[in-house]
């Protein structure tokens, strides 16, 4: 029965003290009608107050009028931090001092019979570094404990629990807000002017006296300030424009907690005012969730803030590279001087784009099994990729960026343009125009074939849309918003199907490009090259100089004519324009070992290559020489001028591979005619056909001329298995397989595979079989121009032969042709050996051509 008495005792006090609110409310309310202003609630007040309670409670007035001044006499600092218009200047009365009303009964205007003090001057400028219209323009508010007039509250140890439990509720519904308290204030380490503190929230100290129960709950609920405050900072901070559109999103997302938080407050102060049951306990109850909300947020807020290092970027020339100075100067908030150690520099970066959805992808899968922070999370990863996606849509459907920021997954380089694909040999506009930036990628399209799909697709589109012929202007129908739809993927497959369509039909049907590679065959694989025999005879005394002395103008001219001869199939080439030619001052094995053995310029390698080359009769050591013999044939090859979009497939590389082919073919015709001419010679001359009595002669001529046949032979069905078992079954596919080819993508892979495949087979890609192929050619042009310088020779000793005079001549003569004969089956075993071998590991073509070989064996 005493327990019950007490409980409604102590609910009666809780009614009285809640009516008392409402007068002083009332009182307030008219008072601030009266005088039209919107400041804080004056002091003066208090002696109104204080006579409203006592007329009611007479029995109480000590102890109301406590309660009374701890809940509404507020601290100096107290502002409405939302108002613009406060005056700069207030008059504020101490805690100890008994205020008066002034003569003429306003409580404003009036002069006070206290002292007064100024407080806190609130200044409202625009922040410089943002042209956000969310971002907050007003500085912070200083601490109380350091603003002019503060005084301290009564002691809350001399009041009751109630009356702590009341006041200390008043103090709360302030401090969440984000203004301080009469017993709760802002910790003195704590500095509102500094970002970095302001983000991770301020710490509050409790005034001392206060009942432990109600310390422990008003603890837990400060927690909720704390990241309230975090918040409000993180969004004002995020909101500049430095920070890109997804964290702009990802703000207004946590702009529409932050209301959600602050109606709730509102309802709260609602509830304690009229609610005579609302105590300290429902209050926490009834703001746990937002509590847990606030909480989710101020995790990412701390992973978002967290800056990551770059490591130092050597930059070769900063000139042209205009992105990485404006990304330095936003970096520096637009100061120049920060140009001067660009490359050398570690900077921070800021975490934007794709890093802010990953990180939210990330923790939404980590508390999947939370309900409330799922739902929380998904709505901010909604909202934050809306933008982000935007950007993907564009660059899907329409091959266009609009990234301000530089925070989509695909990075432009406006700098390389498609103007210097004619002279680039490592194709830039091509693979380094659009790069994907790999550090930023979110997780829902990371995987490496779905941002291949994505770079290709805009990238096959921005060609289309540069070079017209297709439409690409129509707008994607039901294109996902929102990065966890599940209708992503099959947007992105669904747009490089489209993509790829539009450009395979601007290739294949607006440039034909099958009319293009045919005529590639024709110049570079010497399809049909009635116009090549005619070229060579008409500029052969041009190509009989040293490559060094040869005019490639001269050649050009001839090469012109020559083309344009009615009859030849040349003649009626729409392309045949865009053929010229080249001198390559390095010879051809030189530069295939170059690229087998990835050497570059190496000069100890390329001696190397050269001293391999060498036959035993060839002077090593003369570097002169060797430059003179080295003729203008042996360094002719052709150029071919590929338009835009065509380069992408017949890019400068493929060009390389075309050249290569090229040149091993001129390299066999050319030992072919030099081995054929020296047929003619010996059918001609008469020291080749005149009949002798010497038998040694006789013999040494027969030996020669078999050489001779073993080795045109051998020239002849290299020259037969490189163009009609190699290239030639390999071109048939290729044609085939245009037809059917999906994929852009497919059809440039396709024709690199087609032309490393050819370069494999004609052994131009193994370090071995092109060692010993470059002896053995380098064997038979030798032995061709002495065979061509012997007939002289021939006649002066079958001359002392017939005077009967010995001559060591023919002994000279025959151990000369021993070396050849030597040299030259010798390499040859090695070659059929290293073909069956390779034959077995690499390609069975190589089989066929090891047969053929047989018969130059049995000569």
């Amino acid at each position: 029965m005493a327990g019950q008495v007490a409980e409604s005792g102590t609910t009666h006090r809780r009614a009285e003290s809640r009516e008392i609110l409402s007068q002083t409310d009332r009182v307030n309310t008219a008072t601030n009608q009266h005088t039209h202003t919107h400041s804080h609630r004056s002091r003066s007040l208090k002696s109104s107050i204080e006579s409203s309670a006592e007329a009611k409670f007479s029995g109480e007035r000590e102890r109301i009028t406590g309660r009374v001044t701890s809940m509404r006499h507020r601290s100096p600092t107290r502002t409405d931090r939302h108002s613009t218009q406060e005056k700069p200047t207030e008059k504020v009365i101490l805690e100890n001092e008994d205020p008066r009303l002034s003569n003429s009964g306003s409580p404003v205007g009036g002069s006070l019979n206290t002292s007064s003090k100024t407080i806190w001057n609130p200044e409202v400028k625009l922040v410089e570094s943002t042209l956000s219209s969310l971002a907050s323009r007003m500085m912070a508010p200083p601490l109380s404990a350091h603003t002019a007039g503060f005084s301290k509250p009564s002691e809350i140890s001399r009041l009751s629990v109630d009356a702590q439990h009341a006041v200390i509720m008043d103090d709360l519904l302030y401090v969440l807000v984000g203004t301080e308290g009469q017993y709760i204030r802002f910790h003195e380490r704590y500095n509102p002017s500094l970002e970095s503190e302001r983000l991770a929230g301020p710490e509050f100290r409790l005034t001392k006296g206060l009942d432990a129960s109600l310390r422990d709950i008003t603890k837990t609920l400060l927690k909720m300030a704390t990241y309230h405050l975090s918040v409000e900072a993180f969004v004002d901070q995020q909101s500049k424009r430095d920070y890109g559109v997804v964290n702009h999103a990802l703000c207004a997302a946590m702009r529409t907690i932050i209301k959600e938080y602050l109606a709730l407050v509102s309802s709260m102060e609602y509830r304690m005012l009229t609610d005579p049951s609302f105590t300290l306990n429902v209050f926490y109850l009834e703001t746990m969730p937002m509590a847990k909300k606030l909480m989710e947020l101020n995790y990412i807020i701390i992973k978002l803030s967290k800056k990551e290092v770059v490591q130092p970027d050597i930059i070769e020339d900063t000139s042209s590279d205009f992105d990485k100075i404006m990304e330095t100067l936003r970096a520096n908030d637009g100061n120049i001087n920060a140009l001067n150690s660009l490359g050398t520099k570690t900077t921070s970066v800021i975490n934007k784009g794709g890093d802010v959805i990953k990180l939210l992808t990330d923790r939404l899968y980590s508390v999947s099994g939370d309900q409330s922070a799922r739902e929380l999370l998904t709505f901010l990863l909604r909202e934050a990729s809306r933008p982000y996606v935007r950007m993907l849509n564009l660059w899907l459907h329409r091959g266009v960026i609009n990234d301000p920021f530089n925070e989509f997954l695909i990075k432009e380089q406006k700098a390389i343009r498609r103007e210097k694909l004619d002279q680039d040999y490592t194709d830039e506009y091509w693979e380094k125009r659009y790069l994907i930036r790999k550090e930023a990628l979110p997780s829902q399209i990371a995987d490496d074939r779905t941002c291949e799909k994505i770079l290709l697709a805009g990238k096959f589109l921005n060609v289309v849309r540069e070079c017209g012929g297709v439409d690409v202007s129509s707008e994607a129908k039901d294109a996902p918003e929102t990065i966890d739809d599940s209708r992503l993927l099959a947007n992105v497959d669904a747009a490089y199907a489209h993509a790829n369509s539009c450009l395979l039909k601007l290739l294949i049907n607006t440039h034909e490009l099958s009319a293009r590679l045919t005529s590639l065959k024709h110049y570079f694989f010497l399809d049909q090259a009635d116009f090549f025999t005619s070229f060579v005879e008409v500029a052969s005394h041009e190509l009989r100089k040293p490559a060094k002395f040869v005019s490639t103008s001269k050649l050009q001219s001839l090469l012109d004519l020559t083309l344009r001869q009615p009859g030849s199939i040349t003649a009626v080439d729409p392309f045949k324009e865009d053929l010229t030619v080249q001198l390559n001052e390095v010879g051809l094995t030189e530069w295939l070992m170059r690229i087998v053995t990835v050497s570059g310029l190496d000069h100890t390698d390329s001696a190397a290559v050269r001293q391999l080359s060498f036959t035993p009769t060839e002077d090593r050591t003369n570097e002169k020489d060797n430059k003179k013999a080295y003729q203008g044939m042996q360094a002719l090859q052709f150029d071919f001028k590929v338009p835009f979009p065509l380069s992408l497939v017949i890019s400068r590389k493929t060009i390389l591979r075309y050249q290569l082919l090229f040149r091993h073919l001129v390299a066999l015709k050319h030992i072919e005619q030099l081995l054929g001419a020296s047929w003619k010679d010996q059918a001609k001359s008469t020291g080749w056909t005149h009949k002798t009595t010497s038998k040694a002669l006789r013999k040494y001529r027969a030996r020669a001329s078999n050489l001779r046949a073993k080795m045109l032979v051998f020239i002849q069905q290299v020259l037969y298995f490189s163009t009609t078992e190699v290239m030639e079954p390999n071109w048939v596919a290729l044609m085939n397989s245009i037809d059917s080819i999906e994929t852009v993508d497919s059809l440039m892979q396709r024709h690199v595979d087609f032309l490393d495949t050819c370069l494999k087979e004609c052994m131009l890609t193994n370090a071995k079989l092109l060692k010993i192929m470059g002896k053995l050619m380098a064997t038979c042009r030798m032995f061709s121009s002495y065979i061509n310088s012997l007939s002289r020779t021939l006649q002066a000793v079958e001359a002392k032969v017939l005077e009967n005079e010995e001559d060591e001549s023919i002994s000279k003569l025959q151990a000369l042709l021993d070396q050849y004969e030597q040299n030259f089956d010798h390499h040859l075993k090695m070659l059929m050996d290293g073909l069956n071998y390779y034959a077995a590991t690499e390609t069975v073509v190589l089989l066929s051509l090891c047969a053929r070989l047989e018969v130059c064996i049995n000569i």
